[in-house]
């Protein structure tokens, strides 16, 4: 391999996955995955406000996520929805849709019987890097 060259597999640890069992993402080729996010404070808890006001962060985080590492919502091909409760799906629906063009990526959305830090949503995307 060329010092130019990337390795076909990278991982990529932020401060705050540091120490945790999971990546922030990890590139395998030209293709982009990022592990589930939750909407959580400095201080590792999830914020207040509900499931619109999580998906926000969460839609937010993802965003800058993707830039860091080199691609962009324009360029998701899939997202996972996971949802505490699927009564909400119609008000996370109403955020998320508003980050994306009218090319929407690929989706699952699925109810979970419960969600790490006790939110109400996790959301994870796979995206293209060209």
């Amino acid at each position: 391999m060329s010092s130019e060259q990337k390795p076909y597999i990278e991982h990529f640890v932020s401060d705050f996955s540091k120490g945790r069992p999971f990546s922030d993402a990890v590139r395998a080729g030209d293709m982009l995955y990022l592990s589930g996010r939750l909407a959580i404070d400095g201080s590792g808890k999830v914020i207040p406000g509900g499931i619109a006001k999580e998906t926000r962060q969460i839609m937010d985080d993802i965003k800058e996520t993707l830039k860091k590492y080199g691609s962009s919502l324009d360029k998701v091909v899939k997202v996972t929805v996971m949802l505490a409760d699927m009564n909400e799906w119609a008000e996370m629906n109403k955020v998320y849709v508003k980050y994306f063009s009218d090319k929407l990526p690929a989706r699952s959305a699925f109810g979970a019987s419960g969600l790490a830090l006790g939110a109400r949503v996790e959301i994870e995307c796979i995206a293209s890097m060209k």
